[in-house]
């Protein structure tokens, strides 16, 4: 009995020895199937372009590296593949033994190629900086690996920007309005495309690849760009004055982040609840063509006939100019344009705007646009025009388009804030102005509009001489002022004297003048210590 519960004893020993054995061969919490097994001994997701299990020497400059056939193929063809391929095939032909191979030496940088090595034994390799960069794609070019050209292509881009390097995330440029851009351009011209490799360079007889320096702008403001940066990943920023604007406007038009430049200029977007519609004040300079538009103000007349032209549908109703910026605003506002830096003459004696210099050349070409907007003809007769060397020959004033004449027609009426030589200017009827004349247009019976009437007329092109031959002015320009600051809505209306039918008002809404060159000398600041 004891001798038959020892012999039981030590077979159930014996069960448990070899249960045990056969479970520690198996790692804890990993189970191995067949299926996985003969996958991974076949590595199905390497081509089979080598033997997999075959190594391979490559000696780069100084040192030897050793890389398996499983490797070699992860990223082929290469031209270490098409190499040992070549030596294996003529092995086979000649007969003889095919583990003779020739070790492959490339007179290149050692160290880069170790990042190469760990790329095709299958780990992730980044660059680190500008000048690593530069280097593992010269040799990914050189090698011919694909893999790592692509991945090298969707990787950051790598710049130094003011003696700074910088990192930037491809994607961070793919707002509307800031692609492409100097980086995407840059880069897209320095490095080619994946299929070329060292444009305007022969692949055939080339021993090596050419030097590349890494990216940098070395003559902007490294701590600008940060904030630029800063700002495209969603976060605010604190402009500390209208320097620091200009700084950030200027680098963002060197770059060409048109959408960032948008979010950034001086505006002010607003509802305004008397005229029950959102307003956008924006200066002159910073209006884009893309952004401007008219709608009709339905409350002022009936709508037109359908299929009437819009041209001639604005005879019969008014409109005021829209906008909305570039790439930002998903609606347009209705325009408040700010005009500054003096180039304004208001004359109050035919209510004409006259303008200056820079503001000339910009208003003309804001009214060609908005012609342009409204689908109206030239102004000029198309055989004088071509005679004259084309609308581009003609001097910037808007008399040369259709919309106005010289001196911009404007309206000033109680509802617009005046500032007149430093002081809050309100009494409009003290004005010296000539009398109006009733004429049954819309604006004469509106006493305290000035400007609106019709009858006001075009200002005169005679002028008065005094002693010494000299001209001081119109024989109608009896009181002036020059406007430092204006802001003025764009209003496009019916006129009868107009060339194209309509003709664009400006109304004013706040206005910065003095009245004369002692106005002027009173606000005149010392220039300090």
């Amino acid at each position: 009995m004891a001798s038959m519960n020892g012999k039981g004893m030590a077979s159930h020993s014996r069960d448990e020895a070899s249960t045990s054995r056969t479970i520690s061969t198996e790692p804890p919490g990993i189970l191995r199937e067949t299926i996985t097994t003969s996958a991974r001994k076949m590595n199905t997701d390497i081509p089979n372009i080598l033997p997999h299990e075959r190594v391979f020497p490559i000696q780069i400059g100084s040192e030897l590296f050793r890389l398996s056939g499983a490797s070699i193929s992860s990223d082929a063809p290469s031209y270490f593949s098409q190499f040992f391929q070549c030596q294996i095939k003529t092995a086979e032909e000649n007969g003889d033994d095919t583990n003779n191979i020739r070790t492959l030496y490339i007179d290149r940088d050692p160290v880069t190629f170790k990042d190469i090595s760990l790329h095709l034994q299958g780990y992730h390799v980044a660059p680190k900086d500008g000048s690593h960069f530069v280097k593992l794609f010269a040799d990914a070019q050189f090698y011919s690996l694909p893999r790592l050209i692509s991945q090298l292509y969707e990787e950051s881009i790598f710049i130094s920007i003011g003696h700074r390097d910088f990192q930037i995330p491809r994607e961070l440029f793919s707002d509307p309005g800031n692609s492409p851009n100097y980086f995407s351009l840059g880069f897209a011209v320095f490095f080619s495309s994946p299929t070329e490799v060292f444009p305007g360079l022969s692949r055939e007889g080339l021993l090596r690849p050419p030097s590349i320096l890494p990216p940098s702008v070395p003559n902007r403001s490294a701590d600008i760009f940060a904030e630029l940066l800063h700002l495209l990943r969603g976060y605010p920023l604190h402009i500390k004055d209208e320097d620091h604007r200009a700084e950030l406007l200027r680098d963002c038009r060197y770059f060409h982040l048109k959408g960032l430049e948008q979010k950034l200029i001086r505006h002010q977007i607003t509802f305004n609840l008397e005229r029950k519609r959102t307003e956008i004040t924006l200066r002159l300079e910073d209006v884009r063509q893309s952004g401007i538009s008219v709608v009709s103000d339905s409350t002022s007349s009936p709508p037109p006939e359908p299929g009437t032209p819009i041209f001639n549908a604005l005879q019969f109703s008014v409109g005021y100019v829209n906008y909305a910026r570039p790439f930002v605003d998903d609606k347009s506002h209705e325009l408040i344009l700010e005009i500054g830096d003096e180039c304004t003459r208001l004359h109050l004696s035919s209510m004409r705007c006259e303008f200056f210099g820079d503001g000339k050349a910009r208003i003309s070409r804001l009214f060609e646009v908005i012609a342009t907007k409204l689908n109206l003809p030239t102004g000029l007769p198309l055989g004088l025009l071509m005679k004259k060397g084309g609308a581009s020959s003609q001097p910037a004033s808007p008399g040369n388009t259709p919309i106005s004449d010289d001196w911009v027609r404007c309206i000033l009426d109680q509802e617009a804030y005046v500032r007149l030589d430093g002081k809050e200017f309100r009494n409009l009827s003290t004005l010296h102005l000539p009398e109006k004349e009733n004429d049954g247009s819309s604006g004469s019976n509106a006493s305290s509009v000035i400007g609106i009437d019709e009858s006001f007329g075009e200002p005169s092109r005679k002028r008065r001489r005094v002693e010494g031959g000299s001209v001081v002015g119109g024989a109608e320009e009896k009181e002036s002022w020059v406007v430092k600051t204006g802001q003025w809505r764009l209003r496009v209306q019916n006129s009868r004297n107009g060339k194209g039918g309509v003709e664009c008002v400006l109304v004013a809404v706040r206005l910065d003048a003095v009245s004369g060159e002692f106005g002027r000398n009173a606000q005149r600041r010392f220039l300090g210590p």
